[in-house]
């Protein structure tokens, strides 16, 4: 495929842009963004077809289709050209995406990086943390209640299984035996 058909290919998607992408200017520049991973996709490509132009002939393999002789440094003139031309474009979308960033007043908080063990807190909302205990450390209402909610049914579960146990040993023992201890635990 040449890279004209390659260029035509890689504009069709554009031509039918979802129109989500157009409802704001936020939502737009994440569509170029993702322009500028499609263009680095296509800078890269440009990159390795100019270095095996730059290789001798004789170490082209049978399915390069690499042009010959004179032809060859024409390839080569073209392809990076095409090259700078896709870095200056990346180059310009990507500057326009920190103006955009800037304009917004986005925190750089939002953006920097946080810390590698840094865990984000639950959604929703929270609880004061109990610092004493740092499982409970970054758990919201949700997880708070289903925590709550398992401990009733855990204590609910030990209570039958105490009853049953009781009943269970009151029915071996003859029922006028616990009457005559507790008779003789009054005297």
């Amino acid at each position: 495929m040449t890279s004209d058909a390659q260029d035509t290919t890689e504009q069709e998607p554009s031509l039918a842009m979802d129109p989500i992408w157009s409802t704001s200017r936020t939502a737009r520049q994440i569509y170029d963004l993702g322009g500028v991973e499609k263009d680095i996709t296509r800078l890269l490509r440009l990159a390795a077809t100019s270095v095996a132009l730059l290789t001798l002939p004789q170490t082209d393999g049978p399915g390069d289709k690499l042009p010959q002789d004179g032809e060859r440094s024409e390839q080569f003139v073209v392809e990076v050209g095409e090259y700078f031309e896709r870095l200056n474009s990346i180059q310009s979308n990507i500057r326009s995406g920190l103006s955009h960033v800037r304009r917004s007043r986005i925190a750089p908080s939002a953006i920097i990086a946080p810390p590698q063990d840094f865990v984000p807190p639950s959604l929703g909302v929270g609880r004061p943390n109990d610092l004493r205990n740092p499982s409970t450390k970054n758990r919201g209402l949700q997880e708070e209640k289903v925590d709550r909610d398992a401990w009733h049914g855990i204590l609910e579960a030990l209570t039958r299984l105490k009853e049953a146990r009781d009943a269970e040993s009151q029915g071996n023992t003859k029922p006028s035996e616990p009457s005559q201890s507790s008779d003789a635990m009054e005297e």
